[in-house]
């Protein structure tokens, strides 16, 4: 079988192939593509004889695939039976169908053929009904339904005898002619274009395929000419490729089998006027800095056109990935750009609009930023690899234009503690001598030949706790900070220890551990010091110490090396050398000489009014004379060594007694000359001591006498001589004793100097009081009163040599 196609309305577009699809002879109305290909004929092999098959084609084109043709129903030749051939087709209506038939071959011209043709309308699901019976050989059947399938069949009948009915064929009425579109709109305007919409008719003619049809006009109503501008199924048109400001008037129908409907009503539209033209491509103003420039460009619109119009300038940074942005949008044809990289390549285009849109963009340009410094750095990452050490990184960031020379690491504790550790051109460095539990950070800036690039931001880190520092000021000291009564501490055979406190970093101090030697580990708790007991006198030590926290044991210090002191020295035996009303001299000395050294040294200590002994005396001597104490007291005195080997005990507590006061010295005394051979001697008086009362003796000397004889004794201040020769020198002094109540003891002090008078006959009672007077007092010039006036008289002359010299300089 061979089938040869016509080809369709190509609607503008070239067909480029052709679908044809059968049902295979199975009349159960699916299809199934046979051929495909760009030929308008297709002949098809291996069909079984006397086999109608039904057929239907599409074609295709770049736009895409019309509909099916209507199908048709073909037979395969072979032995026919003995029945009529089916009526055929002749021309079809919405509401009629024209159908035609041929006589039979073997009936004879002579007789007489009547033909049958039965209808089936399967929609109201009828049996087949004659519609015609009659001689002629068509017929046309009315009163049908617009687009419905009819079955038909043909019975010859010849005389009385009648052959099978035919074979079925089916036909279609075709559509009516459909009603036009509706609501057709116009939205989506442009300068030079715009889209038109409608919806399908309210009466599509019974044929769901229509070909829709849009007319254009353009000008005057009188001078208008359609145009056809669309044709196809579609319910939408972009209208494009028209003028800029013009007006167009538009008109819809619509076509189907049944015919092409009434026109819409007339649309108007008018399209936009045009968005600007490309503007010329941007320049640079003065110099190029390294973050910004100005930028200028020239429009391109001139005179009324170019009012109220706008530009975009556009920028995209050269690198793959870039994005383009707008930086500026204004009236003015001239820009800054700022916050742009220095040493960079950018792309600039502009383009301008109106109140339609805008325009297309100028050319691009590549304009290039001067080179500057550094941008701003990554923060560097912190790596700490222990308590004292940390590995810091950094990226290396590409320089503005410039290569890097240099990067600068700042560190430390705080912003204000920064310093700079590293400067050079690695990426990596390591710190190291860093505190344990200690906050650090640092930042990073990049140099290159421009100048140095803004701080990187501020990265901290703390490094972790560890095992405390090696103890400092580990030394033996003379004594113990905190001594205790209980417990006495001993040079020989104590060692009193200290040291100061390290760096705990980060962990509670625990304990302190002390290596006496080789052998033996004192520990102790968290204190600086430490009395280490029971050591041998004069014996040499070794010693360490370390510290001990949370995270373990520290080193240990240097090795201290010290040395127990011998036994320190016996007290000595304490005596009492002399003894004196307000002193007392003490001596003291050891029993064994072994003991004496050159660098002993002795402290005397004397009890208080408040029983507490204080040190009265510290030194090499071995005697001591106590001043100004008080007479007749008891003193009680305690005495201990001290040498290289430390301070020896305290010896036993001694009393000593000082003796009472003698009177003091009375000054010479007086006379008077009485009448006659008589005389008055007087003397100054002296108080009780200490409720002993004192009493005066006057002895004289005169005459034959060779010793001074006593004259009285009692407690009076003067007394009278009397039986006196004339014209003879006499001589008197006196002296105080003191009666003690409790020993009944008489303590008698020193001579007065004497006093010297001579009795004479003139009776000039003022002259001889003149005389008496004048001579005691020129013998009473005592060796100290004498000491007196010659350490004056050496003085003044000192003081008036030196002025002298004064003046002669």
């Amino acid at each position: 079988m061979h089938h040869l196609l016509a080809p369709p309305a190509d609607n503008g577009s070239k067909i480029t192939s052709y679908v044809l699809e059968w049902d295979e002879g199975k009349k159960n109305s699916i299809f199934r593509e046979y051929y495909v290909g760009h030929q308008r004929h297709c002949k098809l092999m291996r069909l079984c004889p006397a086999v109608g098959y039904t057929f239907r084609v599409a074609a295709l084109n770049d736009i895409g695939t019309s509909g099916f043709s209507t199908e048709v129903l073909f037979y395969t030749t072979g032995s026919l039976p003995q029945t009529s051939l089916p009526p055929r087709l002749v021309q079809a209506g919405p509401s009629w169908l024209t159908l035609e038939w041929t006589r039979p071959n073997s009936c004879s011209t002579e007789e007489v053929v009547t033909y049958t043709l039965e209808m089936q309308d399967e929609t109201k699901g009828l049996d087949f009904q004659a519609v015609y019976s009659g001689l002629e050989l068509n017929r046309k059947v009315e009163s049908l339904r617009r687009n419905t399938q009819y079955k038909f069949r043909l019975i010859t009948c010849s005389g009385e005898c009648c052959s099978a009915p035919s074979s079925l064929f089916l036909c279609k009425t075709t559509p009516d002619r459909p009603g036009p579109p509706v609501n057709p709109a116009v939205n989506t305007v442009t300068y030079h274009s715009f889209c038109v919409t409608w919806e399908p008719p309210q009466d599509d003619g019974g044929s769901g395929d229509l070909t829709y049809v849009l007319e254009i006009s353009e000008g005057d109503l009188e001078e208008r000419q359609w145009t056809t501008l669309y044709r196809g199924p579609e319910r939408k048109h972009l209208c494009e490729d028209r003028k800029p400001a013009t007006s167009y008037s538009l008109r819809l129908s619509c076509v189907n089998v049944g015919g092409q409907s009434q026109c819409s009503d007339d649309l108007t539209v008018c399209t936009h006027i045009p968005p600007p033209g490309r503007c010329q491509p941007p320049r640079t103003v003065g110099n190029v800095k390294h973050k910004e420039m100005t930028l200028q460009w020239d429009g391109p619109l001139c005179g009324e056109e170019s009012e109220n119009v706008e530009f975009s300038l556009e920028m995209c940074a050269m690198e793959e990935g870039s994005e383009p942005m707008e930086v500026y949008r204004g009236c003015k044809a001239e820009c800054t750009v700022g916050n742009l990289l220095p040493g960079t390549t950018y792309r600039f285009q502009v383009r301008a609009a109106n109140s339609v849109g805008y325009g297309p963009y100028s050319e691009s340009v590549e304009i290039s930023t001067a080179a500057g410094p550094p941008g701003q750095c990554r923060p560097p990452a912190i790596n700490v690899t222990s308590h004292t050490c940390a590995d810091v990184t950094w990226e290396n960031k590409e320089s503005s234009g410039i290569d890097i020379s240099e990067y600068r690491l700042d560190w430390g504790h705080d912003l204000d503690s920064l310093e700079l550790v590293y400067s050079g051109t690695e990426t990596y460095f390591q710190i190291s001598n860093l505190e344990a539990s200690t906050d650090y950070c640092c930042r990073l800036q990049a140099v290159n030949q421009a100048g140095a690039g803004p701080y990187s931001d501020l990265v901290t880190c703390r490094t972790p706790a560890a095992a405390p520092d090696v103890v400092s000021g580990f030394c033996l000291v003379d004594h113990p900070l905190n001594p205790t009564e209980s417990d006495p501490f001993s040079h020989s055979t104590c060692l009193a220890l200290t040291w100061d406190e390290p760096r705990c970093n980060g962990a509670e101090m625990t304990s302190y551990s002390i290596s006496v030697g080789d052998d033996s580990i004192i520990t102790v708790g968290n204190v600086t010091c430490h009395i280490i007991r029971d050591l041998l006198p004069d014996s040499e030590y070794s010693l360490q110490i370390r510290a001990e926290n949370e995270m373990g044991p520290g080193p240990f210090s240097q090795t201290l090396t010290v040395r127990t002191r011998p036994l320190p020295p016996s007290p000595p035996r304490l005596e009492c050398a002399a003894v004196g009303p307000q002193s007392l001299k003490l001596r003291w000395g050891f029993s064994s000489r072994s003991q004496l050294t050159d660098d002993t040294t002795y402290v005397l200590q004397m009890e208080d009014r408040n029983q507490r002994f204080v040190v009265v005396y510290r030194g090499p001597s071995h005697t001591f004379k106590l001043q100004r104490l008080s007479e007749s007291s008891r003193y009680r005195f305690r005495i201990q060594a001290v040498s290289e080997a430390g301070e020896g005990p305290f010896s036993e507590t001694y009393t000593f007694c000082t003796t009472k006061s003698l009177p003091q010295t009375l000054k010479a005394p007086r006379v008077i000359q009485l009448e006659g051979n008589a005389c008055e001697v007087t003397w100054e008086s002296i108080p009780p001591m200490r409720g002993d009362r004192i009493s005066y003796v006057l002895q004289m000397l005169g005459g034959r006498d060779a010793d001074y004889k006593q004259v009285y004794k009692g407690h009076e201040t003067s007394f009278q001589l009397s039986g006196l020769q004339w014209n003879t020198d006499y001589r008197v002094r006196v002296f105080a004793c003191r009666r003690c109540t409790d020993t009944l003891q008489e303590l008698c002090g020193s001579f007065s100097p004497s006093a010297h008078f001579n009795l004479r006959r003139t009776d000039a009672t003022l002259a001889v009081e003149a005389d008496v007077t004048r001579v005691p007092m020129g013998n009473t010039l005592t060796d100290e009163q004498f000491a007196v006036l010659i350490v004056f008289g050496v003085a003044s002359l000192s003081v008036l040599m030196a002025f002298l010299l004064q003046l002669l300089i």
